[in-house]
């Protein structure tokens, strides 16, 4: 198992379901991304470059699916967090039912159509 994995298996409730529902989300709307274990946490690249993140931060209050090239996305940045960041934008989630799959989708086909443009806008 790589430690990507055991990242989200080792998480307490609810994290870890939420964890896991959010990788199967994730792998099968873009199936070609890889799956790394980078800067603590499980990080998603796609044609080489970081796409997403799956964090659950110390506080352990939520589970943070962040990305990379948010400065470019165009979709529900109503329901993205930025909070004291200045370019990484975030979905969180505390329970299952919050995950809307239509949205993370959508934000995730946003992703996936603007990542070649990097980091910064």
């Amino acid at each position: 198992m790589n430690p990507a994995e055991s990242y989200i298996l080792d998480q307490p409730e609810p994290f870890k379901s939420i964890l896991l529902q959010l990788q199967v989300l994730i792998e099968t709307t873009i199936p070609n991304l890889e799956l790394k274990y980078k800067y603590k946490i499980p990080f998603y690249y796609l044609d080489g470059k970081p796409f997403c993140y799956l964090n659950v931060p110390k506080k352990k209050t939520f589970v943070d699916v962040g990305f990379w090239s948010s400065a470019h996305l165009t979709v529900h940045l109503d329901k993205m967090v930025t909070e004291g960041r200045k370019v990484m934008k975030s979905l969180r989630y505390t329970s299952l039912e919050e995950i809307d799959t239509a949205v993370l989708m959508a934000i995730l086909k946003d992703a996936q159509s603007i990542n070649h443009k990097g980091f910064w806008k």
